[in-house]
């Protein structure tokens, strides 16, 4: 008899096993209590980024595709802090949102396609490029969540 495969052809898991393909959000507390807004409007950037992020303890609001979704979710729950795609939904740029996510104390990190992006100086406490590591993004999120923590 053989063992039930995925439509990949790769095993499943056992029902008393863990599945790798399905990470669980408390493996990790790397970002244990930091509540961070994701903006992207690419459905699998988001997806990733956020799974990513909950399997590193973070609670995620998003991913939100537009700035007014971001708007409606830091309007529910503040966010510690805000990830943010420049280049949003049907060209919309997140240049307003960021600008609102900074005068509200809310720190962002723009993620971006582009190799440039013009934004004001202080605006954002970084610009990554896509793809983006783990490894940076942790880099960039510690001290803001550990500065966000210590309050």
């Amino acid at each position: 008899m053989r063992s039930p495969s995925q439509p990949n052809g790769k095993p499943s898991a056992s029902r008393t096993g863990s599945n790798a393909q399905e990470p669980n959000p408390s493996e990790s507390s790397e970002l244990k209590g930091a509540r961070i807004l994701l903006v992207e409007d690419s459905w699998h950037v988001g997806k990733a980024m956020k799974t990513l992020l909950r399997v590193l303890g973070a609670d995620v609001a998003g991913p939100a595709a537009t700035a007014a979704d971001a708007e409606h979710l830091v309007a529910e729950r503040t966010p510690d802090v805000a990830i943010v795609d420049i280049n949003l939904r049907e060209g919309e740029l997140a240049n307003d949102l960021i600008d609102r996510l900074h005068e509200q104390g809310i720190p962002v990190i723009v993620v971006t396609g582009y190799a440039v992006v013009s934004l004001p100086p202080g605006k954002a406490e970084a610009i990554l490029q896509k793809p983006v590591s783990k490894e940076r993004l942790l880099a960039i999120l510690r001290p803001i969540i550990a500065q966000k923590m210590a309050r």
